[in-house]
């Protein structure tokens, strides 16, 4: 991962702070894309189990503490359950001071003014909305940068993000909420809608594994579809649908039981709950 900037001239030393599943996919993404050395990379996981296995897996450092991880790296990846946030991060503040690491947090609903309060000071700040299939290297991330943060380092964090799937830029950090609830939320609701169309065939009588294998199958290659051309998701629908036949009479059930306001207000439960513990959790 090669940066050009007046701050990072060097390949870049990378801590994680918490090394759940979200660090862990990043760490393997990383090595993987042959984007960093290992050498590079430090972590500080509680666990010592957890940070014994991460290190003999991928021969990464493993820090003594949270203080001596922010000292030795220009980055700083914050993977940590948002409710223990604000109590790790204030041990932290004369660490951050005097490092002064570009900081990338992936805890859902905190905020960078929130962050930069608890460390008493002003520093640069990426939220990340990654998701679940980060895991597999096919994740989705919205990404939003402070003021602070430079062009180089806006750099960094794609390419950090990258390792694990997609990433796209949001230019108002209140969009963090929408980006939640679409793709931060969204392999749920995906999730929820095979599950349904496998039992409705099984009820139907189809073979379980085969309705599993023909949900997924058609899935996947749906998305690969709409991801390979350009024509308007509506063309591409009406390409499915024959005058009077089966996908028009599942379309209509759809619409008659009212699909698109069951989305909304699905998509605006999950951005509203986003906001809401921004808000819980600012002080």
């Amino acid at each position: 991962m090669q940066i050009s900037s007046k701050t990072i001239a060097r390949e870049p030393n990378i801590g994680f702070i918490g090394g759940g599943n979200m660090a862990s996919s990043l760490i393997v993404g990383l090595l993987n894309q042959g984007q960093v050395n290992a050498r590079n990379l430090f972590l500080f996981e509680p666990n010592t189990e957890k940070a014994a296995e991460l290190e003999k897996q991928h021969g990464i450092n493993i820090a003594a503490n949270n203080n001596e991880l922010v000292e030795q790296c220009d980055v700083v990846v914050i993977a940590v359950k948002p409710q223990v946030l604000k109590n790790v991060l204030q041990p932290l503040i004369g660490s951050f001071n005097n490092k002064r690491p570009l900081i990338v947090s992936v805890v859902a609903g905190i905020t960078a003014s929130s962050i930069n309060g608890w460390l008493n000071g002003d520093f640069a700040i990426v939220r990340v909305m990654p998701n679940t299939p980060a895991l597999i290297g096919m994740g989705a991330s919205g990404m939003y940068a402070n003021d602070r943060v430079s062009a180089a380092e806006r750099e960094l964090t794609a390419q950090l993000m990258n390792a694990v799937g997609h990433s796209v830029w949001v230019t108002k950090e209140q969009d963090i909420d929408s980006v939640t609830a679409l793709s931060g939320s969204g392999p749920a609701y995906f999730m929820l809608f095979i599950k349904s169309l496998i039992e409705s065939a099984q009820t139907a009588g189809l073979d379980t594994d085969v309705a599993k294998t023909l949900a997924l199958q058609t899935a996947a290659g749906t998305a690969e579809l709409i991801r390979s051309n350009n024509l308007p998701l509506q063309t591409l629908i009406d390409n499915v649908t024959s005058p009077n036949g089966t996908t028009e009479q599942a379309l209509r059930s759809f619409q008659n039981d009212g699909l698109s306001r069951i989305v909304n207000n699905a998509f605006s439960a999950a951005k509203r709950r986003s906001e809401e513990l921004a808000e819980e959790l600012k002080n």
